[in-house]
């Protein structure tokens, strides 16, 4: 009988160590670091990664590629890196845990607000006076393939401003704040009716491609891996050609 007390007595001092310690079933959270122009599309596959993982949380982080990578390599909290250039994600290969896979290639375009008030008509119309076009910061991706195309095209006007990454730079355009703005296809396509968009004579010979790595630092590298495996999975690719990506 006292066996039996004793048994019984350190089952009840455990119980409330289990319901406040491990949680098996707990909520698990992945950081997942990725260029502002992934908003739309990591927003699905995270949503869908959530669905086929429960108690799963997938956090996303979205910045500028150059400000994430620079965040990887000073150790800061991620499990995944996705980058919207090769380039960039290599500065934070010292962070990287797998070989970087290139899962989505993009373009740029001209956007203006809807109403075009400088009456806009085509990419050449950003050399006359008045108007005004921003772009993103040079050590941008997108920075990068806007001063590679302003080259390819002779443009000597100079930007208004540039901006900290490319969802800033559409921020400008549909809030009146300038004329017209380089952007990637994919958030032309998401601004749906906020903006008109035009094409940039050698866009397609400027392409730019994303690559997404895990990284040394992850506590969960099995959930990390799993979500670059649903990235560049057919399903991922679906969604990234749904948005107006182009496939590696």
């Amino acid at each position: 009988m006292k066996k039996h007390i004793a048994a019984l007595s350190l089952l009840t001092l455990l119980a409330p160590l289990a319901a406040c310690g491990g949680n098996d079933s707990g909520d698990t959270t992945i950081t997942v670091l990725a260029a502002s122009s992934l908003t739309e599309t990591f927003t699905q596959l995270a949503d869908q990664f959530e669905k086929d993982h429960p108690g799963v949380t997938v956090k996303l982080s979205f910045d500028s590629s150059a400000t994430l990578a620079q965040q990887a390599v000073d150790g800061a909290p991620g499990d995944v890196l996705a980058t919207a250039d090769t380039g960039t994600m290599d500065t934070a290969r010292d962070a990287l845990a797998s070989d970087p896979k290139v899962f989505a290639t993009n373009t740029m375009v001209l956007v203006t607000p809807a109403d075009n008030p400088a009456g806009i008509t085509g990419f050449q119309d950003i050399e006359q006076g008045g108007v005004t076009y921003v772009v993103c910061v040079p050590t941008a991706p997108c920075g990068k393939v806007a001063a590679a195309l302003l080259d390819d095209n002779g443009v000597q006007a100079k930007p208004a401003s540039q901006e900290v990454d490319v969802k800033s730079v559409l921020a400008k355009v549909t809030s009146d704040e300038a004329d017209a703005g380089f952007v990637y296809t994919t958030d032309a396509q998401a601004a749906r009716d906020a903006v008109e968009t035009f094409e940039i004579p050698q866009s397609a010979d400027e392409p730019t491609s994303y690559p997404i790595a895990t990284l040394d630092q992850s506590k969960e590298s099995d959930l990390a891996q799993q979500f670059v495996d649903l990235v560049t999975s057919a399903d991922g690719q679906a969604v990234f050609t749904a948005a107006g990506f182009g496939t590696p």
